[in-house]
């Protein structure tokens, strides 16, 4: 007869059946411009099936049987849903018609996937550091290797706590540095690194860990440790920087990813009291068929890069990021017209904005934000996007993919300006606090604009751009003063329209560069001859 230990483990240890998503496999193209660059591909596509699949059955024994995280905030829709306005506010609730997702179990995976750094907010007791747990041993390390190698952040922590300890017999034979040996910390090694409670670690210590998490060594007495590529998973009982200790920009800069720990759904209190009467913990009994080898997750990692973002997801995507930085006050001249010229002036925000000229500032998407994006976060969005993508067994990432992602990717880094005319509009009140639903409705916001321009079909930019991308190998100089014209008379268009928004901005700039190229390859001809 089987004991009720063996029960428990069939119980905990079922694997979802498979295919976990049913539908027709993916198809991808013969040859695409990644492959001129990624020279550690396998020979065939083949030998990486199957990994998305496992993912995905690592996702649904977690959400279902580990962190029970009966949640679907990532909603995805193969047809129209039914919807229901709910309580005095009119809340719409959407029943998703597709295979839809908890983001607190399916954004660490990803993170995983594509060895990104994820910060884990929420209250005690909600999962957080349990989730970055899984995610060590889904890695492949026991439980013992996992916990001994978290690093819990604590007011008292050193350096030499962080990273490891000169030997103390060489601090005295020693003739000089490099005659000292470190006894480097075991959890630099390692692909699944947790910080537990960043916010905890002293300003000094959060400088040596930042050089760990954003360049990959560690530095003590001159010896330097190179760590291996890997997953870090960072907690923290808030989401505004504070703890015992503010979190430093630079630090908090380098976080790709952001989620919150959700609340535990109070109808499943039954799985807990299963669990205490089996005396069952589920890091325990992960299935060895949800395991990753080092192999695999290399493996994966490539094959995500490989996945496809056309030009039809990528311009939408162009045009919502090209709202936030341009902010007129900053300066005379369109290139120093930023927020970032704003903010290193040290003048305070509120007063640069209020010298906006007349534009419509809930029109204008930029005006909610207090800065733009850096070229890490616009990798990070292509990154997270293709990780999704790949997930749900996709061969190229889709728009939807996008406004699911944004919002996570976003979280810490694009700061709202709640002066914002847009946040005292009717029912906008809440956005002020759920930064996630706002980040999504900008990004909603963004591609109305954009098929309202009719962008989709038309855009002269775009054709401008790639005219000049054909090569101007044999082109006369009557053909170069042509183009020229052409990119003088969309400027003369473009000024006819009395204001500048954000997405205009970058598009002046480009007819600005594209017509210096132009120039500078007349003047070339002019001396060749």
């Amino acid at each position: 007869m089987a004991s009720i230990f063996d029960k428990a483990k069939e119980l905990f240890q079922r694997v979802p059946a498979s295919p976990t998503n049913p539908q027709a496999p993916a198809t991808r193209p013969e040859f695409r411009i990644e492959d001129l660059y990624d020279t550690d591909q396998p020979e065939s596509l083949a030998e990486g099936a199957g990994l998305d699949e496992k993912l995905r059955q690592a996702y649904f024994w977690i959400t279902n049987t580990a962190i029970i995280s009966p949640f679907y905030d990532i909603e995805y829709n193969d047809e129209p849903p039914r919807t229901f306005q709910i309580g005095d506010r009119k809340i719409e609730l959407a029943l998703p018609t597709g295979q839809s997702y908890s983001s607190f179990v399916l954004i660490p995976l990803l993170n995983m996937a594509v060895r990104g750094r994820c910060l884990i907010v929420g209250g005690p007791g909600r999962g957080k550091t349990a989730t970055a747990i899984l995610m060590g041993l889904l890695a492949g390390y026991s439980q013992i290797e996992v916990k001994r190698a978290i690093q819990h952040g604590q007011p008292q922590m050193t350096i030499a706590d962080l990273l490891g300890h000169p030997l103390p017999a060489d601090m005295v034979k020693a003739d000089s540095m490099s005659e000292i040996r470190i006894s480097w910390r075991k959890w630099l090694s390692m692909r699944v690194k947790i910080i537990d409670e960043y916010n905890r670690i002293p300003t000094r210590t959060q400088s040596a860990l930042l050089t760990v998490l954003a360049d990959n060594y560690a530095e003590i007495l001159d010896q330097v440790y190179e760590c291996p590529d890997a997953a870090w998973y960072l907690t923290a009982n808030d989401d505004g920087g504070g703890g015992t200790y503010q979190v430093i920009e630079a630090l908090r800069d380098r976080i790709d990813i952001v989620i919150r720990a959700f609340h535990f759904n109070t109808r499943f209190l039954s799985e807990l009291q299963k669990r205490i009467e089996l005396a069952i913990r589920p890091e325990e009994m992960i299935p060895e068929e949800i395991i990753f080898s080092e192999a695999e997750l290399s493996q994966m990692n490539r094959d995500i890069r490989r996945v496809i973002i056309d030009d039809g997801v990528r311009r939408p995507l162009e045009f919502f990021c090209r709202h936030f930085e341009f902010f007129e006050p900053a300066s005379t001249m369109l290139e120093y017209m930023t927020k970032d010229t704003a903010k290193l002036s040290g003048i305070d925000f509120r007063t640069l904005s209020g010298e906006e000229s007349g534009k419509d500032l809930v029109r204008d998407l930029g005006s909610q934000t207090k800065n733009g994006l850096s070229v890490r976060k616009l990798m990070t969005i292509i990154q997270f996007a293709k990780a999704l993508a790949y997930f749900r067994g996709s061969a190229a990432v889709e728009l939807e993919d996008l406004r699911q992602i944004i919002p996570f990717v976003l979280h810490d880094t694009l700061s709202p300006h709640l002066e914002s005319p847009f946040f005292d509009e009717p029912r906008h009140e809440s956005y002020r606090v759920d930064r996630i639903s706002w980040l999504r409705k900008l990004f909603d916001l963004s591609c109305e604009e954009y098929y309202r321009l009719g962008l989709q079909k038309s855009d002269p930019i775009v054709d401008l751009e790639k005219e000049f991308e054909a090569g101007l190998d044999g082109i006369s100089k009557t053909e170069v003063e042509k183009r020229m014209n052409a990119i003088e008379k969309r400027l003369a268009t473009m000024a006819k329209s009395g204001k500048i928004y954000g997405h205009m901005a970058d598009d002046i700039l480009m007819l600005k560069y594209l017509h210096q190229r132009y120039n500078n390859y007349r003047r070339w001809l002019k001396w060749k001859k």
